[in-house]
């Protein structure tokens, strides 16, 4: 009986101990009540949010950035393309050329480029500017076309053996076509390089001359410089027979196209000259003489009084011309002197 008791007093201690641990470890998980608040209460729902300070200032520098100026892009229109002798270019087909037109440039945000003043920004050959989605445009490499110098120094132009111009002086800086024009003939356009309607004449261009046929007819062309290269080459020629010059004697350019209008530049300047010289004027008995108009029906201008050489005739102004019964009325008769007896 004492063994059994004491058992039973032990098997009671243990179970006591054990629900007094188990009271005390969920007396210490339970959390506090400011920290257990429930999900869906305002404290919880409700995010952090900046001071009123910072988020005015947010707000003042995206309005800032917001771009307000022009959006169009100024386009100029394209310009006459000239020559070194300021003169306007013309396409082989006579056509006038213009060079592109001049667009204005685009920063890195796609927004048109202005100056200091106000001015647009236009392109330039190294500087394209950005396209409308800020990426830069790149600049083409565009290889030079090859280029052929001639230099005709105190040339001299002959058609069928007879001189018709001397003491030519051309520098041309690229040789596209040369024009020989001759009364009586047309234009004979002539190149180094083949052309549409033209025919070939081989070695026409020989060291220091130039010797085609138009038509029968010989043309030469010698300088005292060598016009392209040692060797021979040929020439390609065209004849435009409907082309005419105020001119009686031959006429020789040179020029970038193969139909009328043809460009006849100048000869070179001479080196003693310095700026520009006015020529002085024609004496007065070579000047021409313009015609008087005509007069009207029934009608003529009397002589004048004869004038010496330079002086300016007087005009006669127009009369009724006179019957030729009134005129034959008019003359007395006259009887011839008697013829004394031999």
């Amino acid at each position: 009986m004492n063994v059994r008791t004491t058992f039973a007093t032990f098997l009671t201690l243990g179970i006591i101990g054990s629900a007094a641990c188990c009271a005390a470890q969920s007396q210490t998980s339970t959390p506090t009540p400011a920290a257990t608040a429930p999900a869906s209460s305002p404290a919880a729902a409700q995010p952090a949010t900046p001071a009123k300070g910072k988020k005015a200032k947010t707000k003042t520098r995206t309005a800032r950035n917001v771009y307000t100026g022009p959006t169009t892009i100024v386009v100029l229109p394209p310009t006459p393309m000239l020559d070194g002798e300021g003169k306007q270019r013309v396409d082989p087909d006579g056509n006038l050329m213009f060079n592109p037109p001049a667009k204005q440039i685009r920063d890195k945000k796609g927004h048109p480029v202005f100056d200091a003043n106000g001015k647009p920004v236009f392109q330039t050959a190294t500087n394209l500017g950005y396209d409308d989605k800020g990426r830069k445009i790149p600049v083409k490499k565009v290889k030079p076309p090859r280029m052929t110098p001639v230099s005709i120094s105190a040339g001299t132009l002959t058609v069928d053996g007879w001189t018709g111009k001397a003491r030519l002086n051309y520098d041309i800086a690229d040789l596209k076509f040369m024009y020989i024009y001759a009364p009586g003939i047309g234009i004979a356009v002539v190149s180094q390089n083949q052309f549409p309607g033209a025919k070939e004449q081989p070695g026409a261009f020989n060291d220091k001359t130039l010797r085609i046929t138009v038509d029968g007819h010989p043309m030469e062309l010698a300088s005292e410089k060598r016009l392209l290269g040692k060797k021979p080459q040929a020439a390609w020629v065209a004849v435009d027979r409907g082309f005419q010059l105020p001119s009686k004697f031959p006429v020789f350019g040179y020029g970038s196209a193969t139909r009328a209008p043809y460009a006849w530049p100048g000869s070179k300047q001479s080196v003693a000259a310095k700026g520009p010289v006015q020529a002085p004027p024609l004496p007065p008995d070579v000047r021409p003489a313009l015609l008087l108009a005509l007069c009207p029906a029934g009608m003529m201008r009397p002589a004048g009084p004869p004038v010496l050489p330079g002086q300016k005739a007087v005009e006669q102004p127009c009369v009724p011309i006179k019957p030729a019964a009134s005129t034959a009325a008019s003359i007395p008769a006259t009887t011839p002197p008697a013829q004394p007896a031999p």
